[in-house]
């Protein structure tokens, strides 16, 4: 039986495919925090129609960037939300230091600390096998690893029997420039955490025992 989560506030950082999700559908699993993506935080604003999410969705409508300021009040706004209270995993924010400073800010207003930022560190090859091998389904929108998690049979949703494409941006050429905006980005993100001794990296790829890893830190 797992022991109380004692590092509960986090930011999980890690390169297209790392494995953020999955690790923190791990750590979901066997503790009540609240999962966060700032792609879905947008989605959900707009599609409730917002004062903020009604402005990032003109924007969005556009083709303009939403401003970091508007991010981290949406940010703001879901942190106060009972389910945060166990904790939480920001996903993959900030990605960089103009939005670590605004999320600063964000936590000292609300008199929240950040307890660990856990890098999860995959190998370039890795991650270029991984975003290339994922397949999607047409209909359904289900997605698939052709390497790690292929479906029973190939080319065919397991779900409905959709047709399973390759999207334009899962090519080698978009998943390399993934990688250079993500290093570009966030890695002097990981050097101000590091300098905070905040960082706890995760270089481990076996689920099991990464995530037995991670664990036993956020409950020592």
């Amino acid at each position: 039986m797992s022991g109380k989560l004692n590092k509960k506030n986090l930011i999980f950082i890690g390169a297209p495919g790392a494995g953020k999700g999955t690790f923190a559908g791990a750590l979901k699993a066997v503790h009540p925090v609240a999962h966060i993506s700032t792609g879905d935080l947008l989605r959900d604003e707009v599609k409730r129609g917002t004062e903020l999410g009604r402005t990032a969705g003109e924007l969005m409508k556009a083709g303009k960037l939403v401003p970091d300021q508007i991010v981290a009040d949406m940010v703001r706004a879901r942190l106060q939300q009972p389910d945060c209270d166990g904790g939480f995993i920001l996903d993959g924010y900030p990605r960089t230091i103009r939005q670590a400073e605004l999320l600063d800010e964000v936590l000292k207003d609300l008199g929240r600390t950040l307890d660990r930022v856990v890098y999860i560190k995959v190998a370039d090859e890795v991650i270029l096998q991984r975003l290339t091998a994922r397949v999607s389904c047409k209909n359904c929108k289900a997605i698939y690893n052709k390497i790690f998690m292929p479906p029973k049979q190939e080319g065919v949703c397991d779900a409905c029997g959709g047709e399973l494409i390759q999207r334009a941006d899962d090519s080698l050429e978009t998943a390399q420039g993934r990688l250079k905006v993500f290093y570009d980005q966030t890695s002097p993100l990981i050097e101000l955490y590091q300098s905070r001794g905040l960082i706890f990296e995760i270089t481990e790829l076996d689920l099991d025992k990464a995530s037995k890893q991670l664990l036993a830190e956020l409950e020592a």
